[in-house]
């Protein structure tokens, strides 16, 4: 069983930046497609970045040029590096994991194809 446990969260003013983590245990991460997700109260989850297997990094549109993900294979774990941050991203962030192997490009940046998911960090950016 893959459990996946995000930490890294907090409270920043907008420019600055974060770093969230997210340890992979049952299973190695780099085996996987990841993606994190976020979400506001009211509003549907939203992909923020993937990453699969193959090394393929798509971002969306909003967080492009801001925002890193990565993963260590060693520490077996997802991060997510957010600089510049803007009050929009203030949201409940999510870490994601999907057992499926060559999930096509444009599934990478939904939540079809993970199958395990975090409890979530907060991150709040005030203006």
């Amino acid at each position: 069983q893959v459990h996946l446990v995000e930490s890294g969260g907090g409270s920043v003013q907008a420019g600055g930046s974060l770093r969230l983590s997210c340890v992979v245990s049952g299973a190695a991460s780099n085996a996987y497609s990841m993606a994190w997700f976020r979400q506001v109260p009211g509003k549907e989850r939203e992909a923020v970045a993937s990453v699969d297997e193959t090394g393929i990094t798509p971002y969306a549109d909003s967080v492009k040029g801001r925002f890193i993900i990565s993963r260590d294979s060693a520490e077996n774990t997802l991060y997510l590096q957010m600089n510049s941050l803007k009050p929009e991203d203030s949201a409940m962030y999510y870490c994601a994991a999907s057992s499926q192997r060559r999930i096509l490009p444009w599934l990478l940046l939904t939540s079809t194809p993970y199958n395990y998911w975090g409890q979530g960090t907060q991150v709040t950016v005030s203006s």
